[in-house]
């Protein structure tokens, strides 16, 4: 046999070896997974009166909060469609409410807002928003920001969704009621790319609103890992451009819960960040926050936070707590994140994560 086609012998009998192992892996890695508990039959008709957490021990009224949300429907002229995220606005419309206040929705443009709906994210509480009739009036039919008055609100918080990066950051009325609110000792949250409606807003003093305040967002790593071409598809981006504001930006571990508190200035880095942001303006407020049930994905957001900030073994630490204590969590979340750091070639993280993630299977 010639040289050349014992080179070619030897290629083709490694791409089949390889073919299978990726193959009998990748069967491997989807059973850590499915073990996760289905999400009960019916949780897709899921409406607010089944929710515990807003029907037990109601809270007295406590006033108005106005969340705004984008209207643009379009990445620029990139023809990539955008909104505002589902999950950004449900589950804290669901904290505010429980915990007694009244959410208006708002919007630049007014009436019908685009909404981006991840089908791997929607649970419990956004099902309840997309069933409740109230609710879907209100984003089927906001109030234009211009004819609102700001002084009717106790907070106002900016969800995200990447068409914020062009409506929030030059509309007058969001700067208007920003500043009116900030002055007048009440609570301003922005969440992902909600912050973008901050980096333009001067105080009646003349100076930035942001200037040596600690905030986060959507960072730099995060945006441009999901889309490569950011910078030339935003306006700017939303890292850079709160730092150019003259914010000190807080980076947190990537797609993990973190949330900056700065007095009144409540921010949060990403979807993940809503639940704890959305407590934290209650508390910014002046109240203490109701008792929550907290979810799967928070659980498995909190090991990830673990592993990220203290490594393996205290991670490993808090997930045999929840295993042993039947707390749930969210396997796929965990996968999720193992893929991501394999994509990044952070092959120790990838190792770590599927060792937490084949721990939890050997514990069923």
């Amino acid at each position: 046999m010639s040289k050349a086609k014992k080179i070619i012998k030897r290629s083709a009998i490694t791409i089949v070896i390889l073919v299978i192992s990726l193959t009998v892996f990748g069967y491997w890695f989807m059973g850590l997974i499915v073990a996760d508990k289905p999400m009960y039959e019916g949780i897709t008709k899921t409406r607010p009166s089944d929710l515990n957490y807003l029907t037990n021990d109601s809270v007295e009224y406590r006033g108005q909060i106005l969340a705004v949300v984008t209207s643009t429907a379009e990445m620029g002229t990139s023809g990539k469609s955008t909104g505002y995220e589902l999950t950004e606005l449900s589950r804290a419309y669901y904290v505010f409410m429980a915990n007694g206040f009244e959410v208006e929705v708002a919007s630049p443009l007014g009436g019908q807002t685009p909404v981006v709906i991840d089908d791997d994210d929607v649970e419990m509480y956004d099902y309840a928003f997309m069933n409740d009739p109230v609710a879907q009036y209100k984003v089927n039919n906001t109030f234009a920001l211009a004819d609102l008055n700001p002084s009717d609100y106790e907070a106002v918080y900016f969800v995200g969704g990447k068409g914020a990066m062009y409506d929030f950051p030059e509309n007058a009325s969001i700067q208007n009621i920003v500043r009116e609110l900030y002055e007048n000792d009440k609570v301003v949250g922005a969440v992902c790319h909600g912050p973008a409606a901050l980096v333009n807003v001067t105080l009646s003093d003349g100076r930035s609103l942001l200037d040596e305040k600690s905030v986060s967002g959507f960072t730099n790593e995060e945006e441009i890992f999901l889309i490569p071409d950011a910078s030339e598809i935003f306006p700017f981006l939303l890292q850079d451009k709160l730092i150019e504001s003259g914010a000190s930006f807080q980076e947190g571990a990537m797609y993990l819960e973190n949330v900056v508190v700065d007095g009144k200035l409540v921010t949060g880095q990403n979807p993940w960040s809503t639940w704890t942001l959305a407590e934290s303006m209650i508390e910014a407020v002046g109240h203490k926050p109701k008792s929550r049930p907290i979810t799967a994905e928070e659980n498995s957001v909190a090991i990830l936070n673990a592993y990220a900030q203290l490594g393996y073994d205290p991670a490993k630490q808090m997930l045999e707590q929840n295993l042993n204590e039947e707390i749930p969590i969210k396997r796929e979340l965990l996968a999720v994140h193992s893929i991501v750091s394999a994509m990044q070639w952070k092959l120790v993280t990838t190792v770590d994560l599927i060792r937490l993630l084949a721990h939890a299977k050997s514990k069923e």
